[in-house]
């Protein structure tokens, strides 16, 4: 079955140029998404797409932890990565959180074609010794209400302007250190794994 809507992950424009390339001529029929950081393809995975293309090293998350939240955001996506890394762990460890094929960024156009035609058709692409460990979805983690003080608030709002824990500080009157605890609550009561997410994550929710 060809997937209808592909999400391509790459925070270098000429490699998304590439893989949409790839991809149009692949399924020409698809609808495409891009995203050059992590809190964009975390946006962007919420629209469910059938296939995940992904670069490890993008801004805004650090590199599991980013593919697996895409992952909780699109539980029924088959997710492709392109990476330039050759560490075995790191194949075992993408495994593990429900990435269903990993192909290096050096291979040939005919085995990238290969592989996405693979993991978009159910199929797994990994290093043969990788295949046998088994795949677990991350669960999604909804949250509907949030509750975060007043002085949380002020300093959320802040960090939705753009705002340093040095700004926040001196426009509130209180110490930077203050600003950092206050900021690894709200991180904490969001669910968010950085600033860019948490701003993301307290507007959706109405809290800014």
């Amino acid at each position: 079955m060809s997937p209808s809507r592909i999400l391509i992950c790459d925070d270098h424009p000429m490699v998304r140029h590439s893989l949409t390339a790839t991809v149009t001529r692949l399924w020409p029929e698809a609808e495409l998404l891009e995203a050059g950081d992590y809190p964009t393809a975390w946006a962007l995975a919420a629209r469910a797409p059938d296939l995940i293309l992904a670069d490890l090293g993008m801004p805004g998350a650090i590199a599991l932890e980013g593919v697996r939240e895409m992952l909780a955001r699109a539980p029924d996506a088959r997710c492709l990565v392109i990476t330039g890394s050759d560490e075995d762990a790191t194949a075992a460890q993408l495994a593990a959180v429900g990435v269903d094929g990993l192909v290096r960024k050096t291979a040939t156009t005919a085995v990238i074609e290969a592989a996405m035609a693979l993991v978009a058709g159910g199929g797994r692409y990994m290093p043969a010794h990788i295949m046998a460990v088994p795949v677990s979805r991350p669960a999604p983690v909804v949250r509907t209400e949030v509750t975060l003080t007043d002085r949380q608030r002020e300093v959320l709002r802040l960090m939705a302007e753009g705002q340093t824990n040095k700004d926040i500080g001196r426009q509130l009157g209180i110490a930077p250190d203050t600003v950092k605890t206050h900021v690894s609550q709200i991180f904490g009561l969001l669910g968010a794994l950085n600033r860019a997410d948490a701003c993301m994550k307290g507007k959706s929710l109405g809290v800014i």
